[in-house]
């Protein structure tokens, strides 16, 4: 009898931590399937994968794909020189790797991988995170196989018999948080007898976030909460700074997460920007949230995103352009509104899609049988 032969994935995509640890997750449950399984990740050249991926224990060759500038410029002829380049790089890959499926998350490298697997006949899977598909996914759903999505009312983008409705895949389970709620706390050197706000901008940072709270810092200073704030690394030196120049003791202040469960742990609000992952996440957490989406990414995704819970009652929405007045005062008064709070939770929780990465992964392993 022959042995069944291990299945050969591609996974492709990257960018941001809202691309880069769903693909990973995705990873780890075709991993718990069959520990032989061979998964390749494909990123893009810089990008924080090429560093997150071989960290959670995975291959991973990049591209030199960059994204195109929306202005007219002479850069995008450099970004299509790029893009040719790495259309090329991608078809080698492809055929010297020799995967049974092609798995596209989002971010830069997704296109030219996807692209180059359906011209070669390599079955294709898309997961799209967001509620309102971008035109790269619109145009790769053409060739691709299945299109796992998290939201309804897919058809108006994709074919509707490709869609299958799985939720997000997120970083780890957030179940039960309050059961280390304590060890969160003394984990950030936070008191237990008072509040938290947690202020994430995503893996980067966000400008208007950090705005937002250094520009009314008197105010943070003065609220009687306590704030964990997430500022990304490049803003990261001047806030530590200004917070240590004006001795403000409430305020534990970090470039970037790693333990994002004891964060969500030791959080009574939630201030976020409103990436598709991110969002997901926070469904799963059951924490009040305010979201701030953020109007710099492709066809303003993340109002959609964050339109998809503010009319279900699930978050606060704040917009970009309003946040530096208003949202350090929206987020101390939810903290102070516990009726509020209670049914922004409830709303949230019930929007909450478990075991997305187990249902993808169990997708592309049919697409492999075939």
């Amino acid at each position: 009898m022959n042995r069944q032969k291990h299945k050969r994935i591609i996974i492709s995509g990257g960018g941001t931590g809202g691309h880069v640890f769903p693909a990973i997750s995705i990873a780890n449950a075709l991993r718990r399937v069959d520990p032989e399984t061979e998964i390749l990740f494909v990123g893009a050249e810089g990008r924080m994968e090429m560093e997150k991926v071989p960290a959670a224990g995975y291959r991973i060759v990049g591209l030199p794909v960059t994204g195109f500038r929306r202005s007219l410029t002479p850069a995008n002829i450099i970004v299509l020189y790029r893009l040719f380049k790495s259309m090329m790089k991608a078809r080698r890959i492809i055929r010297e790797f020799n995967p049974d499926v092609a798995v596209g998350v989002g971010g830069y490298a997704s296109g030219p991988v996807l692209k180059q697997a359906g011209r070669m006949g390599i079955p294709t899977l898309i997961q799209e995170q967001n509620s309102y598909a971008g035109i790269t996914n619109k145009l790769l759903a053409k060739k691709a196989s299945v299109i796992c999505v998290a939201y309804e009312g897919m058809e108006k983008y994709f074919p509707a018999e490709k869609i299958i409705k799985t939720g997000n895949p997120v970083r780890q389970n957030f179940d039960n948080l309050e059961n280390y709620r304590e060890a969160a706390l003394a984990f950030f050197g936070l008191d237990n007898k008072k509040p938290v706000i947690l202020v994430l901008g995503g893996s980067l940072g966000a400008g208007t976030l950090n705005r937002s709270l250094t520009e009314n810092i008197d105010k943070v200073a003065s609220s009687g909460c306590q704030w964990l704030w997430q500022t990304g690394k490049v803003y990261f030196e001047k806030i530590s700074g200004l917070i240590t120049e004006k001795s403000i003791s409430n305020i534990s202040v970090h470039s970037f997460i790693n333990r994002m469960e004891y964060a969500f742990a030791a959080a009574d609000v939630i201030v976020s920007r409103a990436g598709a992952g991110t969002i997901s996440e926070l469904c799963l957490v059951g924490k009040p949230v305010i979201l701030v989406p953020s109007p710099n990414v492709a066809e303003d995704h993340q109002t959609r995103n964050a339109l998809a819970l503010t009319y279900r009652n699930a978050a606060i929405m704040v917009k970009d352009k309003e946040a530096v007045k208003r949202l350090v005062d929206e987020a101390i008064k939810l903290v102070d509104n516990m009726e509020e709070r209670a049914s922004l939770s409830a709303a949230i929780l019930k929007m909450a899609d478990r075991d997305a990465d187990s249902r993808i992964a169990d997708e592309i392993l049919k697409l492999a049988g075939k």
